[in-house]
């Protein structure tokens, strides 16, 4: 795994039908949509899998001559510039007696994951398959001399699960040639690894590729990293394809190739990928490998609540796992993922084959959606619990046929306001993380555009989802795990506004969250009154600080619209996360 991947060129072929992005050797050039949505269909269902990390950087889980190294566990070979001959030793080792495939299976079925991808190869070059293109492999270079993946593939598909498999195309560390980000075509930091870039394809990438499509037919292939990967490096692997009909695989070969998924990593883009199947590929600590010192795990409301939000969003969630080198997953991953399960076996309904929301936002929760014949099935999957009992679907037209909790199938209330529908819930959440709702409406979702109306605490809070963004470069981003924010906001003469209705007459103090390294731009705040505000320095673009910027009146059920704009002298890009209005005592 990387740290980051960026595939900024692809983003331009998103609404393009797939037959638009034929390149020499890949086999579903003439593929039609429907075609297409037959392939892609499982996939689609599924909406949860495994990611396993595996390989010889479990013996030194992250820890090389005694000193911890930064970063990922599985890159430890490149950041602590480890000589082949090194690095070698390690697969000395590597005897993962522990291992045992079914169990891995059985977890993942528990857990209510639907597929497991997993790196056949690395990076590091070491292979979990016996192969006849390197010596650098599972039977050949370790005490354990037998096929790791066979038996998985098996222990999956016994479960009822997809299979994938993980393959680094270019990279590779040991291997001579083998691509190395940071470095020359034929370079490295040892002798040993130098070579012809080209002829490495030719000689380890292109049979290894032939030996787990034919040996393991797996369902998905997870490419990783393209460095100098041309086109016509890339087709020789993507003819290759053709060995499994149906293979679904991600958009990271390289040479121009999109491949069927975009692949966000560490992070849930704000809007997904609309016109393009997505999936984005999370750790549960912050390593990929195992690295025996990292425990900052995730708590399972995160995981939940992630998978819910990318769902919601059209995507799948990939959730990592990284084994030890005796074969054992964590225990603290095996605890979050039962606890996912659990959850799952309540919830699941609301994920396996459903799409993504029909909503903008929705201030307490997300929306995954289901087609019920003519009608259709929104779930309502609520984090914010109304202390009030009254929760509002903004904007929603159609008629509601049914409400009820998915937990036990009670009766929720409907009634018909100015925001929207109002759903009568009762006092107790049915779960502390995430309860789910089931409406039936009649027809397809119709939504009206409503202006932001207050949260139950009467605050009134404006986030870059609901922004109309004008201008050229301002627009709404995601970066890492954290909540969106308004950026790339380089331009002066971009403005953002938002439509908003208060339920009171009143006084409502704004205050503004912003980050900036530089400091000193300033901001008006036009259309309830005219305010300015300076941004202060936070030292970083993901550095907030919230910022006071002054006292307006509303009136209730007046429509008003607050916009954003610039003051062209001194100005600096700026991020702004969210604005709230707060009502004053």
């Amino acid at each position: 795994m990387k740290t980051r991947f960026c595939l900024v060129a692809l983003t331009a072929l998103n609404i393009l039908a797939p037959s638009a992005w034929a390149l020499e050797g890949d086999p579903y050039a003439n593929e039609t949509p429907p075609q297409r949505d037959a392939r892609m269909a499982w996939w689609r269902d599924a909406k949860f899998g495994m990611f396993i990390h595996w390989g010889v950087y479990a013996v030194p889980a992250g820890t090389y001559k005694d000193q911890q190294i930064d970063g990922i566990g599985e890159w430890i070979m490149l950041r602590g510039k480890i000589p082949v001959s090194d690095y070698r030793g390690f697969a000395a080792t590597f005897n993962p007696t522990k291992y045992d495939p079914n169990a891995w299976a059985a977890l993942a079925e528990e857990a209510g994951m639907r597929y497991m991808v997993i790196t056949s190869k690395h990076h590091d070059g070491f292979t979990l398959f016996p192969s006849a293109a390197s010596k650098w492999n599972v039977a050949e270079a370790t005490p354990w001399k037998k096929d790791l993946i066979a038996p998985l593939a098996d222990a999956a598909r016994g479960q009822g699960l997809k299979f994938g498999l993980y393959y680094s195309q270019a990279q590779d560390w040991m291997n001579p040639g083998g691509a190395k980000v940071g470095y020359q075509d034929g370079e490295g930091w040892d002798d040993a690894q130098k070579g012809s870039f080209d002829q490495y394809i030719d000689a380890v990438a292109v049979p290894q590729v032939r030996e787990i499509l034919t040996n393991y037919q797996p369902d998905v292939l997870w490419w990783d990293t393209p460095h100098l990967m041309t086109a016509p490096r890339a087709e020789k692997l993507a003819k290759l394809l053709a060995l499994k009909p149906g293979i679904i695989h991600n958009n990271r070969l390289g040479g121009g190739y999109p491949g069927d998924t975009e692949t966000p990593e560490q992070h849930i883009p704000a809007t997904g990928f609309p016109g393009r199947d997505w999936e984005t590929c999370m750790t549960m600590n912050d390593t990929w490998g195992f690295k025996s010192y990292d425990h900052n795990w995730k708590p399972v409301s995160t995981l939940i609540t992630n998978l819910v939000d990318i769902v919601s969003k059209g995507g799948n969630y990939l959730l990592n796992v990284g084994p030890t080198a005796e074969g054992e997953i964590p225990a603290e991953s095996i605890k979050l993922l039962k606890e996912v399960g659990a959850w799952m076996k309540v919830n699941g309904e609301a994920i396996y084959g459903t799409r993504a929301t029909p909503f903008k936002r929705l201030s307490w929760g997300r929306c995954t959606t289901k087609d019920a014949g003519e009608d259709t099935i929104l779930y309502f999957h609520v984090f914010n619990w109304p202390a009030d009992g009254q929760l509002t679907v903004p904007g929603l037209v159609n008629e509601i046929k049914a409400a009820t909790l998915l937990a036990d199938s009670a009766a929720v209330g409907v009634e018909k306001s100015p925001a929207g529908a109002v759903l009568t819930v009762p006092a107790a959440a049915p779960d502390p993380i995430s309860s789910t709702i089931k409406l039936v409406i009649k027809g397809r979702p119709e939504v009206v555009t409503v202006p932001v109306f207050p949260n139950q605490d009467g605050v009134i809070t404006l986030s870059p989802e609901e922004a109309q963004f004008q201008g050229k470069t301002i627009k709404s981003e995601v970066k890492g795990e954290g909540p969106s924010n308004i950026g790339y906001w380089t331009d002066p003469a971009d403005t953002v506004s938002w439509e908003l209705q208060a339920d009171r007459d009143g006084k409502f103090a704004i205050n503004l969250e912003a980050a900036s390294p530089l400091g000193g731009s300033v901001i008006k705040l036009t259309g309830i009154g005219d305010l300015a505000c300076s941004i202060p320095n936070t030292g970083e673009y993901e550095i907030y600080q919230s910022v006071k910027v002054g006292v307006v009146t509303l009136t209730k059920d007046s429509k008003v619209t607050l916009k954003l704009q610039p003051v062209v002298d001194g100005w600096k890009p700026v991020n702004i996360r969210k604005i709230e209005l707060v009502p004053e005592p």
